[in-house]
């Protein structure tokens, strides 16, 4: 006997259907003028009612894609391939669900007829100069999506000439833009999205122990000293984050107040600066917070998934990650700027969009990223989902939420003061990575400062002679 197919998994499943007919008529696989299988085949084939199988078949009308013949079928429209501009569109695969990515296409289809948009995503990979540069190449992307670690990966490798200059739009919050404009005033990445690195909190955990809610004045011991108070012994911890990742721990860095400059010997020095102040306090961290338990250190979700599963009080998390995990019916949870140490900063995490140069097809490109940054857009992913949009009047806008939405949300408009990326710390991720490296063995106990400091100047010293940025470990960290 067959299972009955989960109503939870609904929308995926005609998600997907509609995916498979879209791919099937951009690629060709079912030409102009071709009917469609039956909406009964449909149904059997992804286990739909033939009311849902109609409800997305109507989608690819709406985009022109098929068109209905009354008591005949479905059949592929004129416009789906003949005459047809195909837009090769690299994104992270994170941007589906942070961005409401397929309804936005979906629009630009209805508007653009002529247009389609063909999107394939990638792994932390596309942030990389080397991997782009050869989807370049070989003619394999028009449009991709690029964090500013990508934007930081392109400059240091001489890269920014693959990349189309492009019209600043003054409605996008100015410290986005200024984050992609090169020196010489040439924007290379269209801001998109946004997120500063936050806390996220629990209140029905602050309400139960009696915890008042976090305000930017809180410090880091003030932090762990309201944690051990949340914390219930074999139920919950009070705070937890993914140390490892390098879209958390350098805010430390970026907090103590450091920038790795250069001697008139083109040589850092380390001992005795303000980085040792920051591992210090890192370790202490650490330490405080017992370790972070080793099981739950595998990836950055691990910690929004505790979170939901009310195994954690407060989270470091962001924005963007808050999308990728459902709300438990009843759990009410909000958000706080991060705690800090010397300075009050926050890591600031910005994804652009960055046209091919060299694009047979660069003026539909062009067009395709105005749209996903024009107002009607960036409205959508700000009621959609939980992500901040670049477009300062859709970001900030207010009205009737159709989801859950934290009462705090427009809180980042407070701290953006506080927004720093990773260029204020003047070193490459893979610079960076370098030193976690190095800094997890005297974290651990297994070297000292003087043999820490020694080692990191040596490692940085022949990273910085070999041309830093030239790997791709470091520029791909996402999601964040």
């Amino acid at each position: 006997m067959n299972e009955k197919p989960s109503r939870k998994t609904f929308h995926a499943r005609l998600e997907k259907l509609v995916d498979e007919i879209r791919s099937d008529i951009v690629q060709g696989v079912l030409r102009e003028g071709e009917f469609l299988p039956s909406e009964k085949a449909y149904a059997k084939q992804h286990r739909l009612s033939n009311k849902s199988v109609r409800q997305g078949l109507e989608v690819l009308v709406a985009e022109r894609l098929i068109e209905k013949i009354p008591r005949v079928g479905n059949k592929v429209a004129r416009y789906a391939r003949s005459e047809t501009v195909v837009l090769k569109f690299a994104c992270h695969t994170s941007l589906p669900k942070e961005a409401a990515m397929k309804t936005l296409v979906a629009e630009f289809h209805k508007r653009h007829p002529g247009i389609r948009v063909e999107f394939v995503t990638y792994s932390g990979a596309i942030n990389t100069f080397r991997t782009v540069k050869q989807l370049i190449e070989e003619e394999a992307v028009d449009v991709f999506t690029m964090n500013y670690n990508g934007y930081d990966d392109f400059k240091r490798n001489g890269g920014l000439d693959y990349l189309e200059t492009l019209e600043p739009n003054p409605n996008i919050y100015p410290f986005l833009t200024d984050v992609m404009t090169t020196n010489d005033g040439q924007l290379k990445g269209q801001p998109f999205l946004f997120t500063p690195l936050i806390l996220c909190y629990n209140k029905d955990h602050f309400r139960e122990k009696g915890v008042l809610e976090p305000d930017s004045g809180w410090r880091w011991d003030v932090l762990f000293e309201q944690a051990s108070k949340l914390a219930v012994e074999n139920e919950r911890l009070g705070f937890y984050f993914h140390f490892p990742s390098s879209n958390r721990w350098p805010v430390f860095l970026l907090q103590s107040g450091i920038r790795f400059d250069r001697d008139e010997r083109n040589r850092f020095s380390i001992g005795g600066t303000q980085l040792l102040d920051s591992l210090r306090a890192c370790r202490k961290l650490i330490h405080m917070q017992k370790g972070f338990p080793l099981f739950l250190s595998e990836k950055d979700a691990d910690a929004e998934d505790l979170f939901f599963r009310g195994k954690v009080s407060m989270i470091m998390t962001t924005y963007l990650s808050l999308n990728h995990h459902e709300r438990p019916e009843g759990l009410e949870y909000d958000v706080a700027p991060l705690p800090y140490l010397n300075d009050p900063k926050t890591l600031l995490m910005t994804i652009g969009l960055a046209v091919n140069a060299s694009s047979k097809v660069k003026d539909s490109a062009k067009l395709f990223v105005d749209f996903l940054v024009s107002y009607e857009a960036q409205l959508m992913i700000r009621q959609k989902t939980l992500s901040i949009p670049s477009l300062k009047p859709a970001a900030e806008w207010t009205g009737k939420e159709s989801m859950y939405r934290p009462s705090r949300f427009h809180m980042y408009r407070d701290i953006i003061p506080a927004f720093r990326t990773f260029g204020t710390l003047n070193m490459s991720i893979k610079e960076l990575d370098a030193v976690y490296g190095e800094a997890k063995l005297y974290w651990s106990g297994l070297e000292t400062e003087e043999g820490v400091a020694a080692r990191l100047e040596q490692l940085l010293d022949r990273l910085g002679g070999s041309g830093s940025g030239h790997g791709e470990a470091g520029a791909a960290n996402l999601p964040v």
